[in-house]
């Protein structure tokens, strides 16, 4: 049916190509005429173009001129002519869409036609790569098409002082990773003054490999973290406890979830271990806790796969890339736990200070592009979170790379040892070959056979990335040999070297599935670049990661049954639709999973913009008093709406325990009495304690002075909304990792955790309010007034909240007693544990 529908009306996407190659006829139109311009003509050109959008012209009315204009700055600046395909590829950016293109299309030069046409209105273009090294690099490279054209271009690194952050943004054009342009975005809204805001409004974006930004890694938030004080030893003595404990018979892992339980064996022997009665008692959620993070880091996590060893720390492996990321930490106690696993200096557990997630930060642009090989597949998904149509570009010359069947061997030995003979052969005709791998344990693995073998190889892993451009340019060379983790796969380029196309050129080696296809699509990409020849092929073992989570059971029973030994491979159309179904398993898993993260963070983003919006109003703002006299107001209003409630007759209004209220928070002894307030309505009450506020207002600004005054009102609100805010966060941590206890009664935890939240943060604006209300009326002012940051915060990384986890644990004497009970029962603290009887 659906072939017949496209028979009839034609394909969407091949419409949609044949409507903007009339533009690209446009386009092709003016370059005799844009060429013959001298280059400060040329430049001259920038000039002309912003004062055409000034004068009320659109970006779409100056596209085609403005695209001719960059694509001849590129040929006379690094000789690289705009193919017809790429002019489509920019337009489709432009249109804030996903354009995808094969790799080898050129979609780093394609970039450059959206973001200068976008760039000239002034407000910032931002460039988003999935690593420093392709910021650094892009940025000098296309920044010298912009520079000719009279544009600034700016490159945001990690590590850059905050005048130099400031620059870069302060930029036409700005490059950087989704990570940094994350976490300035958070840092900007803890800031003190408004002139340590480096950001500017995030107005039009491209991200390229968009779907490794805004799929792969949606599902772990970004987070700035604070240090809290808590004693280390008991990592360690929970670490030397599971180092004891037996698999199977003392605990059980899930390799499919990721997850591990203690048996009722192993709760024994942690209770006798540490003396008490019961592991799951209040008194001892703490030491809960860490025997599971201990669990998880001994036996789950694992060394050069998840995270390395290097100069005393542990540093995370990013599971999409493969690459370190120095200076992030896994959240909830997990980092310190595999320190301790390690004999390492365990460090300080953190708390979370500000928090947002890809998603919410991303929807935030006011236009969003982005580029990539591999983004059809996920089309639905762009589509409903973020609004993004993908648009297929064709290639500037057919793909001829041949794509050999997998082939499947009984064990991983047998697999690898096929692996290292395949390479011998190929190597020993001179045919360069990249093998791909999906941990730095793997491809240290087939270095060292290699080594046996006496083939010269490169290898390219997390361990090196400092080697990573130099290695990546010869990968293409003649009788070359490398070998590399995922992040091979993004954002480089392969050319192949004199001779190579004669002899089959790049010939790609995947020794493993990865659970996404794009990323598997992204390896097989490295060859066959603009009609270059290639091959790859994927070798299997029913002993891989992917398969053993995924039923290899069967599978494996059936090799036995036909006598395959180690070293025969299989071919068989039921292998590969298993392992397409495995792979389609975990992409709908791993949707699910950035589903979720989305539902929940939506709760806490609409509380983050009420917060940050009105942070930055404060900041921006040379006099806040109307925004504290209006706390003040809803403090009053609260106040007599508590203690004057409308059920009661006025007589019997607590006009004493009001009074009381009014001297402890906003006004001396002396101001009001019980006789003051006797025999009024509430709204003459509300009425006459604002006057009086509005009076000893004016005096504490007189008696101190009005500038005084008003900084000292910033510094009570910032700290004020800084402090309640980060607890806030907290708080909202502590319950998203409870609720799902909530299902047991029948409750939908996401609408729990809706209803809940906001009436979390209906009471921590009432705090807010009534802290700022006291301090400002009450506290003696310095003079002058300093502002202070409530707490030094880092990024971290979130990892280690993706997959299932017991409820995030806290100090025995923070659990309330509406609380879920820590012991996992499902009911109610003091329902449970809490009981008293």
């Amino acid at each position: 049916m659906l072939g017949l529908v496209k028979k009839i009306f034609g394909d969407a996407n091949e419409r949609e190509v044949k409507r903007l190659l009339k533009t690209v006829d446009q386009i092709n139109g003016l370059e005799s005429s844009i060429a013959q311009l001298s280059d400060d003509q040329l430049r001259a050109k920038t000039e002309e173009f912003r004062a055409r959008i000034a004068k009320g012209e659109s970006l779409d009315d100056i596209l085609p001129e403005a695209f001719a204009v960059v694509r001849e700055a590129s040929k006379r600046v690094l000789n690289m002519r705009h193919f017809d395909v790429q002019l489509i590829g920019g337009m489709v950016l432009h249109q804030g869409k996903i354009a995808e293109m094969r790799t080898g299309e050129g979609k780093t030069l394609v970039g450059t036609l959206a973001v200068y046409l976008n760039a000239l209105q002034g407000e910032g273009v931002h460039v988003v790569t999935v690593n420093d090294y392709l910021a650094q690099r892009d940025s000098a490279l296309m920044g010298q098409i912009y520079s000719f054209l009279g544009m600034t271009v700016g490159c945001n690194l990690h590590g850059l002082t905050h005048e130099e952050k400031r620059a870069a943004y302060a930029c036409d054009i700005t490059y950087g990773t989704n990570n940094e342009f994350g976490f300035d975005y958070l840092r900007d809204n803890m800031v003190l003054y408004k002139e340590q805001m480096v950001q500017r409004p995030l107005h039009y974006s491209i991200i390229d490999e968009v779907d490794s930004i805004l799929v792969d890694e949606a599902r772990t938030p970004l987070i700035i973290s604070g240090q809290a004080q808590k004693s280390t030893e008991l990592y360690y003595a929970a670490d030397r406890l599971v180092s004891r404990l037996t698999d199977t018979e003392d605990f059980t892992v899930d390799i499919k979830m990721r997850s591990i339980a203690l048996t009722e064996a192993g709760v024994t022997k942690v209770e006798r271990a540490f003396n008490i009665d019961n592991l799951y008692s209040h008194e001892n959620v703490t030491l809960n806790h860490h025997v599971n993070q201990a669990l998880r880091a001994r036996f789950i996590m694992k060394r050069d796969v998840d995270y390395v060893v290097q100069e005393g720390e542990v540093v995370i492996v990013d599971e999409f890339t493969g690459r370190l990321m120095a200076g992030r930490r896994y959240s909830e106690g997990l980092h310190q736990a595999i320190e301790a696993k390690e004999q390492l200096e365990v460090q300080n557990e953190s708390m979370t200070l500000a928090t947002i997630t890809f998603q919410n930060y991303f929807r935030m642009y006011q236009k969003l592009a982005g580029m990539t090989g591999t983004a059809k597949t996920e089309e639905e998904e762009f589509k409903r979170i973020y609004g993004l149509e993908v648009v297929q570009v064709p290639t500037n010359r057919p793909n001829i790379r041949h794509d050999i069947p997998d082939v499947v061997y009984k064990s991983e030995n047998g697999k690898y040892r096929a692996v290292v003979e395949e390479i011998v052969r190929r190597h020993a005709t001179g045919q360069p070959v990249l093998v791909g791998t999906v941990s730095i344990e793997n491809s240290e693995r087939i270095s060292e056979m290699l080594k046996k073998k006496g083939v010269s190889h490169q290898v390219l892993n997390a361990k090196y990335h400092a080697e990573e451009a130099a290695i990546i340019s010869n990968a293409g060379q003649h009788g070359t040999v490398t070998i590399a983790t995922n992040m091979a796969g993004r954002g480089t380029d392969i050319l192949l070297g004199s001779g190579v196309s004669e002899i089959g050129g790049l010939h790609i080696m995947g020794t493993e599935r990865h659970e996404s296809r794009r990323i598997d699509n992204q390896l097989r990409g490295r060859a066959g670049r603009q009609g270059d020849p290639g091959s790859s092929q994927f070798y299997l073992s029913m002993e891989d990661e992917l398969m053993r989570r995924f039923g290899a059971d069967n599978i494996m029973g059936m090799m036995e049954r036909l006598g395959f030994d180690e070293d025969s491979p299989i071919e068989s159309r039921l292998i590969s639709r298993a392992i397409e179904s495995a792979q389609k398993r975990v992409e709908g898993s791993n949707f699910d999973t950035r589903r979720i993260v989305l539902q929940y963070d939506d709760v806490i983003n609409l509380q983050r913009e009420r917060i940050y919006g009105d942070r930055r109003a404060i900041l921006n703002s040379d006099n806040i008093r109307e925004i504290v006299t209006g706390m003040i107001k809803s403090v009053i209003n609260r106040a007599v709406d508590s203690y004057c409630s409308d059920s009661d007759v006025p007589e019997d209004w607590d006009m004493d325990a009001l009074v009381a209220y009014a001297h402890q928070h906003f006004l001396p002894e002396d101001r009001v009495s019980k006789d003051d307030l006797w025999g009024k309505e509430k709204e003459e009450l509300v009425e006459y304690l604002v006057d009086a506020v509005e009076k000893l207002y004016d005096e504490r600004e007189e008696s101190i002075g009005i500038d005084t005054m008003r900084e000292f009102e910033k510094v009570v609100v910032l700290r004020a909304v800084d402090s309640k805010w980060m607890d806030h966060i907290d708080s909202m941590d502590h319950l998203r990792q409870g609720i799902h206890l909530r299902a047991y009664g029948g409750n939908d935890p996401l609408r729990e955790y809706q209803f809940e939240g906001h009436n979390m943060f209906l009471a921590m604006i009432e705090r807010i309010e009534e802290e700022i209300t006291m301090y400002v009326m009450k506290a003696q002012v310095q003079s002058p007034p300093k502002r202070e940051a409530v707490a030094e915060g880092q990024a971290v990384d979130a990892k280690a909240e993706a997959g299932p986890k017991k409820p995030r644990t806290r100090d025995a004497n923070a659990v309330g007693r509406n609380d879920p009970c820590p012991c996992g029962s499902g009911k109610k603290y003091k329902s449970c544990h809490g009981r008293i009887d």
